[in-house]
């Protein structure tokens, strides 16, 4: 079996490495992307022609041309959580299986997002960066994590996993989100005002888009802070500059936002009363090998026949080996 690996170069290196290659390898004939880029569109379908298999980074779309014209494809597997680039109907129509995988993150965001806390509520970036500059930064107020009050919007797997390490910082934490029942939660209305920080952790739908936008934030308590480590969807980013600019809010924390791969946008990013790093919140080998061998086991179990754990069409897989 044919097995086309959609990640360039660098992405190799740094999303999939040699055990998890050394693992897919063991399923069939591995196809790597020689080029400096993630496939897709035409190259895709060129490079696919004859393989059974693809294996996608998240930069390698799969749409409906992708499963309409690869007759030989019998799986398109993600090497994350996001498929919404993925057209699964059309997949779906052409028998092909669709697959991504769990998440392997959670303590690796979890604890970018602690870093981010400190760092907003002790203005490290900035006094490092101004000692760079050969400036002496103004010695300034911080303000302590215990007694703080965290407002997280979302509680999924890395919600309560942000949830349980603040409160035992000595954090009060408000939750929010209407699709639990199992936890203790608040309105929005409430997280919003009483929050010293904001951590959006939703899921990324039509329902999220901007969800925080310029009501929200008015809504916040002036001089808190937001963090974003979810996706770029859920803040108007024109919104935040505002409120930046207001002094709404005292600072901005992002490893997401709306440009490119879910980047940071550079002009936000480079404003002094923000801190960015460039959407590697889950850039840690641990958790970047829990998703790439993961699909290795699932090509293993393909190889078989058999619907594998992460499967999101299983009922419509008519392609089988």
């Amino acid at each position: 079996m044919k097995i086309l690996l959609t990640h360039s170069p660098e992405a190799l290196a740094n999303y999939y490495g040699e055990r998890a290659l050394s693992a897919l390898r063991s399923s069939g004939d591995v196809v790597l992307n020689k080029k400096s880029h993630s496939l897709e569109g035409e190259e895709l379908i060129a490079a696919a022609a004859d393989c059974e298999l693809i294996v996608s980074y998240r930069q390698s779309p799969g749409p409906a041309a992708v499963f309409e014209r690869l007759p030989k494809l019998r799986a398109f597997l993600r090497c994350a959580i996001d498929i919404r680039n993925i057209d699964v109907p059309a997949a779906s129509k052409a028998g092909v299986l669709v697959t991504q995988a769990s998440a392997g993150f959670v303590t690796s965001v979890t604890e970018l997002v602690v870093g981010f806390l400190v760092d907003l509520s002790r203005g490290v970036s900035r006094s490092a960066l101004l000692y760079r500059e050969n400036k002496i930064p103004t010695a300034t107020m911080g303000k302590e994590l215990k007694g703080s009050t965290i407002g997280i919007i979302g509680y999924g797997a890395i919600g309560k996993e942000v949830a349980r390490v603040t409160e035992a910082l000595g954090m009060r934490v408000l939750i929010n989100d209407p699709y639990v029942s199992n936890v203790k939660t608040v309105p929005l209305e409430k997280l919003l005002a009483e929050s010293d920080f904001v951590v959006p952790l939703a899921v990324a739908t039509a329902e999220t888009e901007n969800l925080i936008g310029k009501e929200a934030l008015s809504k916040m308590k002036k001089g808190a802070y937001l963090i974003n480590v979810s996706r770029g969807n859920l803040v108007d980013e024109a919104a935040v500059e505002a409120a930046l600019d207001s002094g709404r809010l005292a600072g901005f924390a992002m490893d997401v936002g709306r440009a490119p791969d879910q980047m940071p946008t550079p002009r936000l990013a480079a404003r002094r009363d923000v801190i960015a790093t460039p959407h590697t919140a889950g850039l840690t080998l641990p958790a970047i090998e829990h998703q790439s061998m993961e699909t290795a086991a699932q090509a293993a179990e393909i190889v078989k026949g058999r619907a594998p754990k992460g499967a999101v069409n299983a009922e419509h897989w008519k392609r089988k080996p």
